[in-house]
């Protein structure tokens, strides 16, 4: 039987809106993914009272300077690459195309994971602040409801809108945490130390576990690649992005976490993180602020929480659209609305997704922040950390088998081969330690589960684009070529690339 040639879609289906960003909307949409207020009072909080490891600050500053390193392969690549599928796509370009399929469905279950996770957050943070606040008695997941609503109708608005919502968010989140920061600093236990900043604790036992709850807070940054196709100046505005988010976060997450050491004293802080939680920065504040200000940090806090949500949710229907672009998934989600020339097919289905988990853990009476947020965002952190070390490997790959690339023994060897063993070493202890960063019994079977889905998610798009090598060859050729896929059966392949 004759194998059909791809159909050229219409411009409509074959691109994003392009021009809608600039370098600040990029930033915006990455670091509200980070969600640095969220990170700050839940993640470093966790990270001191979890490992019981007073050198979180390090940890942070250490996770930056490797996804520093992880940069500059991955933003080298970028200048030669514009497409959506962003670690799919490069995965594909570097590793072959069986590799990138199953690159781009880990990608989607830990996308959606991270995206359904932040719900429980939202929805239980929400309705605790509703019933301290105003004695309101809402369930957790009415609160989740809500947002996911909101997030559903943003999700198919116009992109640059969206980064307006964020950016005022971010700002404002931003500024809170700096004013905590100053506070906190301000006002020592004892006096001002930086020995939880010293570069000794990065040897100390726990450190693994420690740099695996740091490097969840990044989770987003690599999102820059995803948004090229709608920038301005794709080639710059990309790598400009990238910088400045890993250099801001990275900031702000591992100074904000000292700042917590300060106010508490080094010997205390995790005995704090214990007692308080999340509320930790919050009660640390209070005497020496007005109450006023105090709220407008909780209520950012849940706005942090719900700007990630939004943020992720445009990251997996950019992830649905350049598979669908490629036929690799129904060309349907290959379509942009004509209005607003967002990806709608991807938005409503992921939307649809939420929407099912929520019912399924509202009905089962689910914890919220443990079952939903905790679990399911660690897991979610799990697959970025699998795809970022595929991916600089990928980098590796690409740059040995292109000639003429230009961009020098650093960026195109020495640095993707150093980010490559640490992100390496850095899973590897993930993956021992996973059954601390959940919680459970080491012998439990959820420490192997959780991982266990992504090996099977890749087996399962591995073999699917086998599939198609075998039954429609054509799409199998147009695997990672973003808007040029639907002309390749018609012209010469345009860049040699692994099978």
């Amino acid at each position: 039987m004759p194998v059909p040639a791809l159909r050229p879609p219409d411009t409509i289906s074959a691109t994003l809106a392009r021009g809608r960003l600039g370098i600040p909307s990029v930033v915006f949409f990455v670091i509200a993914a980070a969600a640095p207020l969220t990170v700050v009072a839940g993640g470093a909080t966790t990270g001191y009272a979890v490992t019981g490891v007073t050198g979180i600050p390090v940890a942070y500053l250490v996770v930056a300077a490797v996804l520093a390193l992880f940069t500059v392969g991955y933003v080298a690549m970028s200048r030669h690459i514009v497409n959506a599928g962003a670690f799919y796509t490069y995965v594909t370009r570097g590793l072959g195309r069986p590799a990138g399929v199953a690159a781009a469905a880990v990608a989607l279950l830990a996308y959606n994971a991270m995206q359904i996770g932040l719900y429980g957050g939202f929805g239980a943070v929400l309705a605790q602040f509703l019933h301290d606040r105003y004695g309101w008695a809402v369930t957790w997941w009415l609160c989740a409801l809500t947002a996911w609503a909101a997030v559903t109708v943003l999700g198919v608005l116009r992109i640059d809108l969206n980064g307006t919502v964020l950016a005022v968010m971010l700002t404002a989140e931003c500024a809170v945490v700096v004013v905590f920061d100053t506070v906190m600093v301000t006002h020592p236990a004892a006096t001002v130390t930086v020995d939880t900043l010293a570069p000794t604790h990065v040897l100390a036992a726990g450190i693994g576990a420690a740099l695996v709850t740091a490097i969840t807070g990044f989770v987003g940054f690599e999102a820059t690649v995803v948004f090229s196709e709608e920038t301005k100046d794709p080639r710059r505005t990309v790598a400009h992005a990238t910088y400045l988010a890993v250099t801001v976060t990275g900031l702000l997450y591992g100074l904000s976490a000292w700042a917590m050491s300060v106010a508490t004293g080094p010997n205390r802080i995790v005995d704090a993180a214990r007692t308080d939680g999340t509320d930790l920065i919050f009660h640390l504040v209070t005497p020496h602020l007005d109450a006023s200000v105090v709220t407008i940090g909780r209520v950012l806090f849940i706005t942090s929480l719900f700007a990630a949500l939004l943020s992720f949710h445009h990251t997996v229907a950019r992830y649905l659209f350049a598979l669908g672009r490629e036929h690799v998934i129904p060309a349907a989600f290959g379509r942009t609305s004509r209005h607003t020339g967002a990806p709608k097919i991807g938005s409503i289905t992921q939307s649809g997704l939420a929407l099912t988990a929520l019912a399924g853990y509202a009905a089962t009476d689910a914890d919220p922040i443990v079952h939903l947020f905790f679990w399911i965002t660690v897991t979610g952190g799990l697959g970025i950390l699998i795809l970022m070390t595929a991916t600089s490997t990928a980098v590796l790959g690409y740059f040995t088998r292109r000639t003429g690339h230009h961009e020098g023994h650093w960026r195109a060897t020495v640095a993707p081969l150093t980010a490559t063993l640490t992100l390496a070493a850095i899973l590897t202890a993930t993956l021992r330690e996973f059954d601390t960063l959940l919680g459970v019994d080491p012998h439990s079977p959820l420490r192997w589960l959780f991982p266990a889905a992504y090996a099977a998610a890749a087996l399962l798009g591995a073999v699917w684009a086998l599939t198609l090598r075998t039954t429609n060859p054509p799409v199998y050729a147009a695997i990672g070529l973003g808007a040029d896929s639907h002309t390749l059966p018609l012209r010469n392949h345009p860049t040699r690339q692994p099978a």
